[in-house]
């Protein structure tokens, strides 16, 4: 049965203003156009708000310089698209997609191994010798966690996972589908005949709390020390981050991006798609890499950077739009340097 809530309920949970009718009840979410009269849904951006007008939603969460029409039930705030999101988790009654609960018995877990309490291990689930798994921590079919693992409370570990020896995994930690936490750093050392041979990483990762890795990212183990995703830092899916990376707190890590071994970054950085680190530098505070961009060296002052090698986005701009006219730029060159080569042989005859 559906969780039902009023919209008196909602506005005190997610403190907002309620505009409309307080014991009006909804039991689900939906966007503008297909919403029904007991959905909840959002307007965020307001080339939409011929959809507000339209939609059938029994309430819609709009910011407050958003006009309101009459007869429809609005919950207002700040940031509308946050307040959706909570919304979201207080409607869900189970947030878990699977049907297995508790401890599957085709899960292999080793006697030294410690569970917290209310823990969920699928079907499948390989857990080494000494590792320890929080309280109400999910782990998902074939995931495989390797020895002296340490995973705290309420972590979510999706399908085919995999934890190598020694990580350390702080709260409510995400780790979607296919991620490897803790594969070897990529170092190989060549001899006399050109041969390569493996350097050994030693080093674990540490990811802090409320980090989340997505699909078929790869975390490098450190070859010393660590290689770290620091509190509320988010990675997309396909992303490789190398060996002894340090990545700041609240972090946005786009699809496809390239972090090369040692480099480190600083607080709220942001590197959109397909993003290149070069190794052994460092980007500060609130730095904005913009796609295909690439950092060839430290970038320390906040801002927006664009380009490869990367340069504060106004003067990649610039540089974007003279690109675009090399054609006609050209063209006129050529035409100049035939009116010069004119004008010589004039002179010449005279």
């Amino acid at each position: 049965m559906k969780k039902q809530i009023t919209l008196e309920e909602l506005a005190e949970k997610t403190q907002c203003e309620l505009m409309g009718t307080a014991s009006y009840i909804v039991t689900g979410v939906d966007e503008l156009e297909t919403a029904t009269n007991v959905d909840v849904s959002f307007l965020s951006n307001q080339k939409y708000r011929l959809l507000m007008k339209k939609t059938k939603a029994g309430v819609v969460c709009v910011d407050r310089t958003t006009p309101l029409e009459e007869g429809k039930n609005y919950l207002i705030s700040d940031n509308p698209s946050y307040t959706f999101q909570k919304i979201i988790h207080i409607l869900a009654h189970d947030a878990s997609p699977s049907g297995f609960k508790g401890i599957h018995p085709t899960a292999v877990v080793h006697q030294s191994a410690k569970l917290g309490r209310e823990v969920t291990i699928g079907p499948y689930v390989v857990i080494d010798r000494d590792t320890v798994i929080g309280d109400r921590c999910k782990i998902y079919s074939h995931a495989n966690i390797g020895p002296e693992v340490n995973i705290k409370s309420d972590c979510t570990i999706y399908s085919n996972v995999t934890i190598r020896e020694g990580t350390e995994i702080g709260n409510r930690v995400i780790l979607q589908p296919g991620s490897v936490i803790g594969s070897c750093g990529y170092g190989y050392l060549p001899d006399e005949k050109g041969n390569h041979h493996k350097i050994t990483h030693f080093g674990k990762v540490i990811l802090e709390d409320d980090v989340e890795i997505g699909a078929n990212s790869t975390i490098d183990r450190a070859r010393f020390k660590e290689t770290k995703i620091s509190s509320g830092t988010k990675v997309d899916n396909l992303v490789q981050i190398a060996h002894n990376v340090t990545l700041g707190k609240n972090n946005l890590i786009v699809a496809q991006c390239g972090i090369s071994g040692s480099s480190k970054t600083g607080r709220n950085v942001t590197l959109a798609g397909q993003v290149g680190v070069v190794g052994h530098l460092e980007l500060g505070d609130e730095v904005v890499i913009l796609a295909r961009g690439a950092a060839s060296k430290s970038i320390l002052e906040k801002g927006v950077y664009g380009g490869a090698p990367a340069v504060p986005a106004k003067e990649w701009q610039k540089q974007q739009v003279h690109f675009r006219k090399i054609k006609d730029y050209a063209n006129r060159l050529k035409t100049l340097e035939e009116k010069i080569k004119t004008l010589e042989e004039e002179k010449t005859h005279h």
